[in-house]
């Protein structure tokens, strides 16, 4: 079964994440589906594994489409 992350892969993508009863943005390219997590490279260079149960949401990120 496809992952329904797989069309997000080498996206700038902003994903809702929950953690607590906090819910946050984060912003950045999705670059692995691991199983339980996605791997997702914020900034330059910093990739960061979060837990796809904390996840609510996946957006295409407007903001990168916008010349700079």
């Amino acid at each position: 079964m496809d992952s329904a992350y797989e069309v997000w892969m080498g996206q700038p993508v902003v994903l809702q994440v929950a953690l607590g009863d906090i819910k946050v943005p984060l912003r950045g390219t999705l670059l692995k589906d691991g199983g339980e997590t996605v791997r997702m490279r914020i900034g330059d260079g910093w990739d960061v594994d979060i837990y796809k149960a904390m996840i609510l949401a996946v957006e295409q990120d407007a903001m990168a489409l916008l010349p700079a």
